[in-house]
């Protein structure tokens, strides 16, 4: 993945990062759409919503919000801008809470790791920092390339969340106040391993995915790491090289290196079964204990391997640097599973073609073209109606959506609009693209409901929830410590 980080065509430069804490959007913005009003103050007045507990709305990753978000597309145009100065960039998403004790008062929060590792907890209704959780040793790998892009988690008690940080740990936090309450590291060598995806939450356990940097300096093995939610005890690793071996290694323990795990929905639960769904990129792949370029079913504990795929030309994959695993699976329903790559193509898998520990070569049900066939970074959405399923991706040259039905997608609709990990909320499509606009599109046309300027970024995506969207702007291989969250609400 030595450039795993690049947008074909799309600058991703942060410019002009603002100094005020609320006000109108001093970054350049890549378009002629104009930026909405700045936000007064306004009262924290808090009630009862819902939450958006993880990057891209659920455990299997669908990116559908299934909640009423109170934000329509005659809205938009009278929605305000609350712009918050954050001490990082978040290239990654936020989270919500809504009506929580903080501080000891109820509040309305967004939650949001930077790149390097400050978990921040900001008021969703005034902007006012609520609190910041510093990781030790966070001066040792300020502006370096060490960093993270992971996006939190919350625990369904709604009174802890779980943060990465630079130096390979996942720590949990209350949500009242910040505090850690373990610390766990799920690698030996945060210098050469990076946990670059979100953390995911299910029945107890936390799961973390590891990869390498920039430029695939080795060794490093990418590896999913299951923790013990309670107690931050680490119960299971699964490494996708050296696979036999089942605890956490040092990276230069394993013959091979690469194979990391770094799309943006990082580990992709079924929420039925608790299978575990990732993908890997470069790396040697034997069909036998090395499984790079691969994508992978793991039982729920991360013990056992329960399905597979990798393609034709996988060691060209390898060769070229054209990792299949910058993007996660996505789990369509009916065992029907999408992945995509940086080789610009989506392949759509049957569960009985990928089923088993034994190898599986090829034998796709599809293969389809990203969005404008540049290389997919980004989480598609998958969202599920009363008349049948959508699938929508967007890459640094187009936003497409398609049809499901089966194991096959029909194209509906496609621009040539950029765009990171869309999200479907409240009936309406959201895409950020990273030239500095999000644009809000009718889902089964494609017609464009409204846009909101902002600033530039990478791999920041949105949340829509209790009448806000949130929006982490900038880059971070900017190396800054400086940053901005977006909160668009009603006037």
């Amino acid at each position: 993945m030595a450039f795993a980080h690049r947008w074909r065509g799309v600058a991703a430069a942060v410019l002009g990062l603002p100094a005020l804490v609320c006000g109108r959007p001093t970054s350049t913005t890549a378009s002629t759409i104009p930026s909405a009003p700045a936000c007064s103050t306004g009262s924290d007045v808090v009630t009862p919503g819902h939450d958006w507990t993880r990057f891209n709305w659920d455990v299997g990753r669908s990116g559908a919000s299934t909640a009423p978000t109170g934000v329509t597309a005659v809205q938009l145009s009278a929605m305000c801008l609350l712009q918050v100065k954050l001490d990082g960039t978040v290239d990654a998403s936020a989270i919500y809470s809504s009506d929580v004790q903080i501080n000891g008062a109820p509040h309305d929060a967004f939650f949001v790791t930077t790149t390097y590792g400050k978990t921040i907890a900001v008021n969703a209704n005034t902007g006012v920092i609520l609190w910041t959780y510093t990781p030790p040793g966070y001066a040792s790998w300020l502006g370096t390339t060490q960093i993270t892009n992971a996006t939190p988690v919350a625990d369904p008690d709604r009174q802890f969340l779980y943060a990465a940080s630079p130096d390979g740990h996942v720590q949990k936090l209350a949500v009242a106040n910040g505090h850690p309450v373990w610390s766990t590291a799920v690698t030996m060598s945060a210098q050469s391993e990076k946990i670059a995806s979100a953390l995911n939450y299910f029945a107890g356990r936390v799961i973390a995915v590891t990869d390498g940097y920039v430029r695939d300096a080795p060794p490093y093995q990418g590896h999913v790491a299951i923790l013990d939610a309670a107690s931050g005890r680490l119960v299971h690793v699964w490494n996708s090289l050296c696979s036999d071996q089942h605890t956490l290694i040092q990276p230069s323990q394993c013959p091979q290196s690469g194979s990391g795990m770094w799309g943006r929905s990082g580990a992709v639960v079924d929420s039925t079964t608790g299978d575990i769904y990732v993908a890997t990129g470069n790396g040697l792949w034997d069909g036998n204990t090395n499984w790079g370029d691969a994508t992978l079913e793991l039982d729920s504990a991360a013990t056992q391997l329960l399905g597979n795929y990798t393609p034709t030309n996988t060691n060209a994959l390898d060769l070229n640097d054209v990792d299949l695993g910058s993007t996660s699976p996505v789990l369509l329903g009916d065992g029907g599973l999408v992945q995509g790559g940086k080789d610009s193509i989506i392949r759509i898998l049957a569960a009985a073609a990928i089923s088993g520990a034994a190898p599986h070569i090829g034998n796709e049900a599809q293969v389809l073209s990203t969005p404008s066939s540049n290389d997919l970074f980004t989480a598609p959405v998958v969202w599920r109606t009363p008349t049948g399923t959508w699938l929508f991706a967007a890459d640094g040259g187009g936003t497409a959506a398609w049809t499901v039905s089966g194991d096959r997608l029909s194209l509906a609709w496609r621009n040539g609009n950029a765009g990171t990990s869309p999200v479907i909320a409240g009936g309406l499509l959201f895409v950020y693209d990273p030239g500095g606009v999000l644009r809000v599109y009718q889902p089964t046309t494609g017609t464009v409901a409204g846009s909101l300027g902002c600033g530039r970024g990478h791999w920041n995506s949105p949340i829509v929830v209790d009448g806000k969207i949130a929006l982490p702007e900038g880059n971070a291989n900017d190396r800054v410590a400086t940053g901005v969250l977006d909160i668009w609400r009603k006037s």
